[in-house]
């Protein structure tokens, strides 16, 4: 029903498109027939109007994945570096809330994991709004940050990594069941900050699926049952996952190819000194306004991502 409903506002888009280049094509006729100036400014207006809509539309015809309109889960985590790279991981977690309030998404951080001194050692992300899985599926992978530290006494340059993994929302009901006696489920007293009442109960829990070893985990509400349902929504996302890279697999075996797993090499790269740049080493594409970026501005990078991805298999 989910996906029919998909469908029926896709094809109603394009419907609604069509009888206004229909009305469009009857204003012409009238503007060159009348000759009146203002005619036909209206129809420049209208046809840039439309020819935006159609961009639009053609940038969602690239999101035909089976898993592209659904809501997302992204999962930050520092890499080796120490405070250096929990600063970066936190500058991340910043931009994607920034980039889904641009687009009027809806965001809620899942779970975080403090650093010692500063940014965060991990955090779970979720962003709700059509296609947020098909535009953030581009970001899984290993970014890069070059910058003179501010952690640094010298001031000295320091590169600094930090992993993006992007999950789809897993329908529970369909997609993924799970057996209660396959999973381990403990309880723990939350770290960090959270005030006295996190500290006094163990309302932290973590969830183990036995058969395939995957770990969820959360500590960032009071109640156990909220961190509970949090972690298996996380799991069953992970799950999700879990069965896509199955799928793609096979299909790597199927066609000969090598698929590497594991962080891999950057997709990105972040350069603050000694210029500024931020780079896309898939589709080369760059920008020199580095603060935009940080600040959510990742449409340009989102789009040329997958426009490049034309013709590969999902």
């Amino acid at each position: 029903m989910r996906q029919l409903s998909a469908l029926k506002e896709e094809t109603q888009r394009w419907r609604k498109l069509e009888r206004r280049v229909n009305d469009l094509r009857e204003l012409v006729d009238i503007s060159l027939q009348e000759d009146d100036l203002s005619l036909e400014q209206e129809v420049r207006s209208e046809v840039d109007r439309i020819s935006a809509e159609v961009d639009k539309l053609d940038l969602q015809l690239l999101l035909s994945g089976e898993y592209d309109r659904r809501n997302a889960i992204v999962a930050l985590h520092a890499g080796a570096g120490g405070t250096e790279s929990q600063d970066w991981a936190e500058m991340l977690l910043r931009m994607y809330v920034r980039w889904a309030e641009r687009r009027g998404f809806r965001t809620e951080v899942l779970d975080t994991s403090p650093g010692e001194e500063a940014g965060i050692k991990s955090a779970m992300l979720e962003i709700n709004g059509e296609y947020a899985y098909g535009y953030l599926r581009s970001e899984r992978g290993v970014h890069r940050l070059v910058r003179l530290s501010p952690f640094d006494s010298d001031h000295a340059r320091h590169t600094s990594f930090a992993l993006v993994e992007v999950l789809p929302e897993a329908d529970e009901e369909t997609e993924v069941k799970i057996n209660p006696e396959d999973l381990k489920i403990e309880t723990f007293r939350s770290s960090g900050p959270g005030g006295q009442g996190m500290q006094k109960t163990s309302s932290a829990v973590r969830i183990t699926h036995l058969p395939s070893g995957l770990v969820a985990s959360c500590q960032s509400e009071r109640s156990q049952y909220q961190n509970k349902e949090i972690a298996l929504r996380v799991l069953q996302a992970r799950l999700l996952e879990q069965e896509q890279i199955r799928r793609a697999d096979e299909r790597a075996k199927l066609k000969g190819e090598h698929q590497s797993a594991g962080w891999g090499n950057q997709i990105r790269s972040y350069v603050l000194h000694p210029y500024r740049m931020v780079k896309d080493h898939r589709t080369g594409y760059e920008t020199s306004d580095t603060a935009a970026v940080l600040d959510g501005d990742l449409d340009e990078f989102m789009e040329a991502y997958l426009r490049s991805q034309i013709g590969k298999a999902k």
